[in-house]
């Protein structure tokens, strides 16, 4: 499997250089305004190239019976692909947002369908719960708010790709850890994918992503840990830990903005790392800096959980209190302040 990581990492950089050029003749930019964190015009789209190594990394390697053929792989990738290629048409003709989301809904049911729903039961304290068919609307709720939120994080260079490269990275470790090394392989072909178009997205970025690859990382990372909970309990809630900068600071901001009643599909610029990256002059300090939250405070976190030496509730709240209040710090939620406003 080294070479298949290998080749997953040439194979996106490479086809990333290759869309680069393509957005700069066809003018497929993404033109700075108002709720832009960018100065320059900048090539967009360039999570198809994620996209299409990825799938075609698992179909290969299933022929090749590197992977095994199963239908929560064919569901998971069928699901995503369908996740993708909405985005894709919308970079280039915008679809309305009921249409979008009704084809979320979709890409989640047929994922959800795969893996048998969300894992059961569910245990909190001495009790256990059955969630039944509750337990397939909460896995509804969570591949499409993964989506969505992933999209709304894709604000700054390198951001999302490194979440996408750490998290997988780290889910892959844990399964290591726990003794289920043969559920690795689907995360780190992630990890290898991602990390070819990092090379052209990392600050300053020359790339961006696009609907099509945000879309696509957000549903496939809460599918892989919808399937990582039905290796382990444990593991489920690890991943959820792993991805809690992402989860915190998008939910935080999504609370706040419906409070004041505003639409929550509207493009903005009021995350917390989107705050910071203005408050520091620099979208590689935020980058790195959320890079080293998640490796020294999230991964031990889900370690702990994974390894069953820490409730996973008391985990969860452990790993997120302190990302709560970075949120709440950097005004997450909060309108900004114009001129206009300021001198009015």
């Amino acid at each position: 499997m080294l070479y298949t990581y290998a080749l997953c990492l040439i194979a996106t950089a490479t086809l990333t250089g290759l869309w680069r050029q393509y957005a700069i003749t066809s003018n497929v930019l993404d033109v700075p305004n108002s709720r832009s964190s960018h100065v320059l015009p900048t090539p967009r789209g360039g999570g198809v190239a994620i996209v299409i190594s990825f799938v075609s990394a698992v179909i290969l390697t299933t022929i090749f019976h590197l992977l095994p053929s199963t239908l929560e792989t064919w569901t998971i990738l069928g699901g995503c692909t369908l996740v993708a290629t909405i985005g894709f048409i919308d970079d280039h003709r915008p679809i309305s947002a009921r249409w979008r989301l009704l084809g979320h809904f979709i890409a989640a049911t047929i994922i959800l369908i795969g893996l048998g729903g969300l894992p059961l039961p569910l245990a909190l304290g001495d009790s256990t719960f059955l969630l039944d068919v509750t337990g397939w609307i909460v896995g509804l709720l969570f591949c499409v708010w993964m989506l969505n939120l992933y999209n709304f994080m894709d604000g700054i260079d390198g951001l999302a790709s490194l979440e996408a490269i750490f998290v997988t990275a780290a889910g892959a470790s844990l399964y290591f850890i726990v003794g289920s090394e043969q559920n690795m392989a689907l995360p780190l072909i992630l990890a290898f994918c991602v990390a070819g178009f990092l090379i052209w997205n990392f600050p300053p970025a020359k790339i961006f992503m696009g609907d099509a690859g945000s879309g696509f990382l957000g549903i496939l990372l809460a599918s892989l840990a919808l399937q990582a909970g039905w290796v382990s309990k444990n593991l489920l809630w690890a991943w959820i830990i792993l991805l809690g900068v992402f989860i915190v600071d998008a939910s935080w901001t999504l609370l706040r903005r419906l409070l004041r009643g505003e639409k929550i599909y509207e493009a903005h610029r009021m995350h917390a790392y989107q705050n910071a990256s203005r408050r520091y002059q620099s979208h590689k300090i935020v980058t790195l800096a959320i890079l080293g939250l998640n490796l020294i405070w999230l991964f031990p976190c889900a370690y702990l959980v994974a390894t069953n030496n820490l409730n996973w509730l008391t985990g969860i709240i452990v790993a997120y209190t302190p990302l709560l209040g970075l949120a709440i710090y950097f005004n997450a939620g909060k309108p900004e302040i114009t001129h206009s406003e300021t001198n009015s």
